[in-house]
């Protein structure tokens, strides 16, 4: 760690303040040059006068003695995400939700919702052997499954519609049709759920399609 001097020149008040603008191998850079060329490449010199560390003193001037400079280790900055820390975590989350999805019924986003509580997927993992010191808060396993791509809905029930007039005809209709081709081996039966509304091929975008012409 950079250590701190009492007193300073004001010419050394500008480099120690210069260089804590600077971050990573540049900052390494600066330090090296201005440890050879004010106190004749001794890094303990460099750490009496200005406070820094002769550890990272040393290492700029190696690099600049060579071609190779020290990687950034971008991703230890701050802390990690727990699903990194532990992937396994991950895997156990995915395995928990994956069985109570269901996509987006209007196909309008590739999102999965899940019909489960943050909190009841906390309580699963538990029930599957993690302790309470091994996992993360409620709004952190919220966190994870939005970055899993998952969102937290509950299903909510249809509400029955309001019978019409002609639904009883239409169902006597329909059973009858069936019964006259039931037999048929020419004849395919195919069931449509009609309740979702798909908007397709002409009539996507609220039924402005651009390689049509405005009626």
């Amino acid at each position: 760690m950079d250590g701190t001097v009492a007193e300073l020149s004001l010419s050394d008040e500008l480099l120690v303040l210069a260089a804590k603008q600077l971050h990573g191998s540049t900052r390494r850079a600066f330090l090296g040059q201005v440890c050879q060329k004010l106190c004749g490449g001794n890094t303990r010199k460099a750490k009496n006068r200005f406070g820094w560390g002769r550890e990272t003193i040393a290492l700029g001037i190696a690099e600049q003695n060579s071609s190779f400079t020290m990687p950034e280790k971008i991703e230890n900055r701050g802390q990690r995400r727990s699903e990194v820390r532990n992937p396994q975590l991950a895997i156990d989350i995915q395995l928990i939700v994956e069985p109570h999805t269901h996509a987006d019924p209007e196909l309008k986003t590739d999102r999965m919702y899940a019909n489960l509580s943050a909190k009841e997927v906390l309580q699963e993992l538990k029930d599957r052997g993690y302790s309470d010191a091994m996992l993360p808060k409620v709004r952190t396993i919220r966190d994870i499954l939005d970055r899993m791509n998952y969102r937290l809905k509950r299903i909510q029930k249809g509400k029955p519609l309001k019978k019409t007039e002609q639904t009883d005809a239409i169902f006597e209709n329909l059973k009858a049709v069936r019964a006259e081709y039931e037999d048929d081996p020419e004849t395919l039966q195919i069931s449509v759920d009609t309740k979702a509304k798909v908007s397709l091929g002409e009539y996507f975008q609220g039924g402005e399609n651009p390689d049509r012409s405005r009626r």
